[in-house]
């Protein structure tokens, strides 16, 4: 009975948690509606060409603004983005509700809260948001927000919806340290691959923004991509946060084997969720290889990004769904 009354509690704070982040992610489209007649009255008073490579993003940025006197507009002060700040605020409050959810879990469960799809989401999403506000602490990243938010509300209410089981013991092979150690830094390398993944987006847009403004085309992008640092730099930060991704993946990979190792008495069988961790790895090892190669900076890099969490995402809910296999725990009849 008292475990019931902590997964119900959990229940309710999860959906809270949605409904804040829900806020929030209108609170980040507010701010890139801002963004947008900020470009816009910049744009009036330079030519855009000129504004191509203003000093966005950097260090003038760096703490949710754009230097529009730097853009030629003559502003006296830098340009502050409130909407932004809200939708930063909301977030981390959310979060908090997040977190009591997946404690309340825990403690209704007994064990850690990541042994079926229901419990990974809660897991999984927490640390995406977790990541996405440790990072602003040294990169503004607020211009992801609705992006990274936005995957939260669906990925987690989705799981609310479709995904929860009631609280069951562990299976056997579960029962041991490495539940705790594989699966949270899998988590972990996987937050690290969704904020790569929002700037490789990003990347592009901005990549076709900034070349069609050198061609003159006209309608060179959504406006608010101007307020945004450059395609450049974009793809610096999106190597950055998949290279620490990679690190933890591979350290997955070979935790996985030693627990596969620990619980069937082998390292390796080419089970569906070993092949599929295995080829994220190769994915996101050819992502920094080709990032380090100067032939494949910028669009082909920033595709590999995508592909690959595109493949995390697959592996996470196909895989789970609808193959079988010894790793396959969804907890679902």
């Amino acid at each position: 009975m008292e475990a019931m009354n902590f997964d119900s509690m959990s229940i309710l704070t999860i959906w809270t948690a949605v409904a804040i982040y829900a806020a929030a992610f209108i609170a980040y489209a507010f701010d890139l509606a801002k963004r947008s007649q900020v470009a816009a009255d910049a744009k009036a008073a330079v030519p855009e060409r000129e504004l191509v490579g203003a000093t966005v993003g950097g260090s003038s940025s760096s703490r949710g603004t754009v230097d529009l006197a730097a853009a030629g507009t003559g502003s006296a002060a830098p340009q502050r983005f409130v909407m932004a700040r809200i939708g930063t605020a909301l977030t981390t409050l959310g979060f908090l509700f997040h977190l009591a959810g997946v404690v309340l879990r825990g403690i209704a469960a007994g064990r850690v809260p990541w042994s079926n799809m229901y419990e990974f989401s809660m897991t999984g999403t927490l640390l995406i948001i977790a990541v996405y506000i440790a990072v602003n602490i040294w990169f503004d990243l607020k211009y992801l927000g609705t992006f990274i938010v936005g995957l939260v509300v669906v990925l987690l209410g989705g799981a609310a919806t479709g995904f929860y089981v009631e609280v069951v013991p562990l299976a056997d092979p579960l029962k041991s340290v490495w539940l705790v150690i594989h699966v949270f830094v899998a988590s972990l390398g996987t937050a690290f691959f969704a904020l790569a993944f929002a700037l490789s987006v990003f990347q592009l847009m901005q990549a076709r923004r900034e070349s069609r403004i050198v061609a003159e085309a006209p309608k060179p992008g959504p406006r608010f991509l101007a307020t945004l640092p450059t395609a450049d730099r974009l793809e610096s930060l999106a190597y950055r946060f998949a290279t620490v991704g990679f690190i933890l993946w591979t350290f997955t990979l070979i935790a996985g084997s030693i627990w596969a190792n620990d619980a069937w008495g082998r390292y390796w069988g080419f089970d569906t969720k070993e092949t599929w961790t295995f080829i994220i790895w190769v994915l996101y090892a050819g992502y920094i290889h080709a990032r380090a190669t100067r032939g494949w900076r910028g669009s082909r890099s920033a595709w590999l990004s995508i592909v690959g969490f595109a493949a995390v995402l697959f592996n996470f809910t196909i895989v789970n769904l609808f193959f079988k296999g010894l790793h396959v725990y969804s907890g679902l009849s």
